[in-house]
C-alpha cells in the first residue's frame, strides 16, 4: 500500500522574497548641530551651579598672567611678568561683605584718606566686570567708606571727558568701575595711577551664567592691558597691593 505525500505548496510568481534592510543615519543638520552646542553648555552651567564655590588666591592672578602672556613672551620676560607675593593682600574667604573685606585689608582708611589731597587719583581702586555691578559694589561699601569720595568709573550713561573733569575738579577718594574705562582714562591723562594704593578685584561674584569676570575673554583682556600700564610696576615697587574679593 502506497504512503500519501502532502503536495509541496508552489509560490506564486507574484510572491515577494525577503530583501535585506539598512538603517541610514540621518545627516546632522546646523541646527540640530546648534541644539547640540546650546545643550552642552546648558550641561556645563549645571555642573558650575552645584559645584561647591572656592575662594580666588593670589595664584590663580598669576597662573592667568602666564597662560594669557606665553604665547607672545619669552620664559625670561614671562618670569619679569611674575609678582611678588608681598603685594597681595588677604583674599576673601568668602564670609566676608565688601565693607568688612576692606576694613581688614585697610584697617587705617580714615587717617589715609584725610591725607590724600591730589588730584586726577585715587586711594582705592576696585575692578568689575560691569556697571550694573559697580553700583551693586557702591551700595555696599557704606560702612566702610563713610564720607570718602567716591566716583563711579565705568562707561554706561558716563563720557570720558565728564569724568575727567570730575577728576580735575577734586580729590577721589575711591573709584569703582570697569577695567575698560579706568584704562581709557589712564590712557587719556585723566587718572593718575602712582597714588595708588589699594586694587581690589572683584574676583569670586559670578554673573547669572555663573561666569567670574576673569571668565570673560574681553573683560580680561581689559585687565591685563591696565596691568601693564603701571600696575604691575607700582606692585613691584610695593607702592601698590592687590586684593582679590
Amino acid at each position: 500500500m502506497q504512503q500519501e505525500t502532502a503536495p509541496v505548496p508552489v509560490l506564486s510568481k507574484k510572491t515577494k522574497q525577503p530583501t535585506e534592510c539598512f538603517l541610514v543615519q540621518p545627516k546632522e543638520t546646523k541646527e540640530d548641530a546648534t541644539k547640540t552646542r546650546k545643550r552642552r553648555k546648558k550641561k556645563i552651567t549645571d555642573i558650575l551651579a552645584k559645584s561647591e564655590p572656592k575662594p580666588g588666591i593670589p595664584e590663580d592672578l598669576q597662573k592667568l598672567m602666564k597662560d594669557y602672556y606665553s604665547s607672545s613672551r619669552s620664559v625670561i620676560e614671562l618670569e619679569e611678568l611674575k609678582l611678588p607675593d608681598s603685594c597681595f593682600l588677604k583674599a576673601n574667604d568668602l564670609t566676608h561683605s565688601l565693607s568688612s573685606y576692606l576694613k581688614e585689608i585697610c584697617p587705617k582708611w580714615v587717617k589715609l584718606r584725610k591725607n590724600h589731597t591730589e588730584k586726577k587719583s585715587v586711594l582705592m581702586l576696585i575692578i568689575c566686570s560691569s556697571a550694573v555691578r559697580a553700583l551693586e559694589l557702591i551700595r555696599s561699601m557704606t560702612a566702610f567708606r563713610g564720607d570718602s569720595k567716591v566716583m563711579k568709573l565705568f562707561a554706561k550713561h558716563i563720557k570720558v571727558q565728564e569724568q575727567v573733569k570730575l577728576l580735575e575738579k577734586r580729590a577721589v577718594h575711591l573709584g569703582v568701575g570697569t577695567p575698560g574705562r579706568i584704562k581709557e582714562l589712564v590712557k587719556q591723562g585723566g587718572l593718575n595711577l602712582n597714588p595708588l594704593k589699594f586694587l581690589v578685584f572683584d574676583w569670586n561674584w559670578r554673573d547669572q551664567k555663573l561666569r567670574r569676570m576673569m571668565d570673560i575673554p574681553e573683560i580680561k583682556k581689559e585687565v591685563f592691558e591696565l596691568l601693564e600700564m603701571g600696575v604691575l610696576s607700582l606692585c613691584k615697587s610695593e607702592s601698590l597691593k592687590l586684593g582679590l574679593f
